[in-house]
């Protein structure tokens, strides 16, 4: 973890978080794994009191920009008490790590903090700093960088090497021969895969979300499909030739014969 967030924080030197404290975390079991609607999330505190709180979700469920904001800004005011000083606030950095694209952004690593419209260098606070690691993003640049060199120098590329399910096994072994802390975690994730138990409910986990992919797709494409036959229907209603029907709709002739 405190290899991770220096990674995701470009904190080097003296400036390296050296403790932190796990606050909450949900358990990994098998129930946790199978639950295709949960998100895995951390709440932790740095030496300096600064607190953090780590989401991964990998589905997309809309306003991930919002819902991290909403979860800043809970986990900031929680932190005082009536009586005690705004002073005593502490800052509160959110790191998001999704599976899909959720910020207009060219680089896969966002960072985001509260700046003056017209004085770009003017910072009304450090108490603000919303991270987002996209995925998908990443397997863009990776697949179109040469992946060898000064690639590998940054620490946040070889924790999203490691985390990406696309990278292949050698680049997997490199990464984790090149970083003592990806070392480690490689090393827990291989107690997790060997309880039987817990892997199979990975397992049923994925083909949940594939399963919740592809009914959204249906349901979608379904959509369209209605939503072409209204339109063929008013333009028959109205006399259009059945070709315009079906250029404007998609539909084929029988389709539009069938209406």
């Amino acid at each position: 973890m405190l290899a991770f967030l220096n990674a995701v924080l470009g904190r080097t030197g003296d400036k390296k978080i050296e403790t932190i404290e796990i606050l909450e975390g949900r358990i990994i079991t098998p129930e946790f794994l199978g639950d295709k609607a949960s998100v895995l999330d951390v709440r932790a505190k740095t030496e300096d009191g600064t607190r953090l709180n780590i989401e991964v979700q990998l589905r997309n469920v809309g306003d991930m920009d919002r819902r991290s904001l909403f979860y800043w800004s809970r986990e900031y005011t929680k932190q005082i008490k009536a009586g005690e000083d705004y002073i005593d606030l502490p800052n509160v950095i959110a790191i998001n790590i999704v599976g899909f694209e959720c910020v207009n952004s060219k680089n896969f690593h966002s960072c985001f903090h509260l700046w003056e419209d017209a004085e770009k260098d003017l910072k009304l606070t450090d108490a603000l700093e919303i991270h987002f690691i996209d995925m998908v993003k990443f397997r863009r640049l990776f697949n179109n960088a040469s992946r060898n060199g000064s690639f590998f120098d940054d620490p946040l590329h070889r924790w999203a090497t490691f985390f990406n399910k696309n990278s292949p096994k050698e680049l997997i072994e490199e990464v984790i021969k090149m970083d003592a802390a990806i070392q480690k975690a490689h090393e827990r994730i291989g107690f997790v895969t060997q309880d039987e138990s817990a892997l199979r409910a990975y397992e049923i986990r994925e083909k949940a979300i594939l399963d919740w992919n592809s009914a959204v797709s249906y349901h979608t494409r379904e959509t369209a499909r209605e939503t072409a036959r209204e339109i063929a229907r008013k333009m028959k209603a109205r006399g259009r030739p059945i070709f315009e029907i079906i250029e404007d709709t998609g539909l084929t002739e029988k389709q539009v014969n069938e209406l």
